[in-house]
């Protein structure tokens, strides 16, 4: 795994793309820093029809690095979150152009998945990343030998560091948290 992690970390460094697991599943991701990186990456989601972007960091005391304000209870839940939780909060900053919605809205997850923790940790900034899905509205590849050529001619790097890169993928939980407390469910 140091090997992939050390490849995929030169690779987001340069601006490339990788495609990586992750706990829900496998994905393209980028430096969602970088904008010439998260341009390219936008394209290939508008192309491959793909529906989600969430920012990933390793631990939740780097999300105040990107939004102006977390309410309280982001913290409480995900502490208290037993699988993957995409929060949704207002005032998107220190990101490129695009990485949040046009309304400054940002989708972020602190992910549990090993490879990528370690990658985060060593590349000390933010990723983009998009789950990729076989077909939308279904769950995503759990294999690389189930990504399309299409993605696989997109990306730099294929960060395979196993012989099993099976992913038990799971659906995150995703909520949209307002000013003022107010919490809506998008999935549960």
């Amino acid at each position: 795994m140091h090997n992939a992690v050390r490849n995929a970390t030169g690779i987001l460094k340069k601006g490339g793309l990788i495609v990586c697991p992750e706990e829900t599943g496998w994905g393209i991701a980028c430096d969602a820093t970088d904008q010439q990186a998260t341009e390219r990456l936008l394209l290939i989601i508008q192309r491959e029809k793909l529906l989600e972007q969430v920012v990933l960091l390793e631990n939740s005391a780097r999300i105040e690095r990107y939004v102006n304000e977390v309410p309280e209870i982001a913290w409480d839940l995900l502490e208290v979150s037993v699988k993957p939780l995409t929060i949704i909060l207002p005032g998107a900053k220190n990101l490129a152009p695009g990485v949040a919605d046009v309304l400054g809205n940002l989708a972020l997850r602190i992910t549990r998945h090993e490879f990528v923790v370690r990658l985060l940790q060593q590349f000390r900034r933010p990723i983009l990343f998009v789950p990729l899905h076989n077909k939308p509205d279904t769950t995503a590849v759990q294999s690389v030998d189930a990504i399309s050529s299409h993605i696989m001619d997109s990306v730099d790097y294929l960060a395979v560091y196993s012989n099993d890169d099976l992913i038990a993928a799971v659906n995150p939980g995703i909520i949209k948290l307002w000013p003022g407390g107010r919490i809506d469910i998008v999935r549960n």
